[in-house]
């Protein structure tokens, strides 16, 4: 996991706890290139996080992009 991916799913972590879904969706988007049907698996996949942490988003970040940032 990168440091861009845990950067990343701070920010994105920051937006879902504050229930902003729509800056969360425009997040992914914009900032992060994924398409809408993507961005909502993403959001899932966070909402049923048992430990929702940085970590754990940048790692479901990670497996949604094409590239492994290094």
């Amino acid at each position: 996991m990168s440091a861009a991916f845990r950067h990343q799913a701070r920010h994105l972590n920051q937006m879902i706890d504050a229930n902003n879904d729509t800056k969360a969706h425009m997040y992914l988007e914009q900032l992060l290139l994924f398409p809408v049907d993507i961005q909502d698996r993403i959001i899932d996949e966070i909402s049923h996080l048992s430990d929702c942490n940085s970590d754990s988003i940048a790692d479901i970040l990670g497996h949604y992009s094409i590239l492994e940032l290094k």
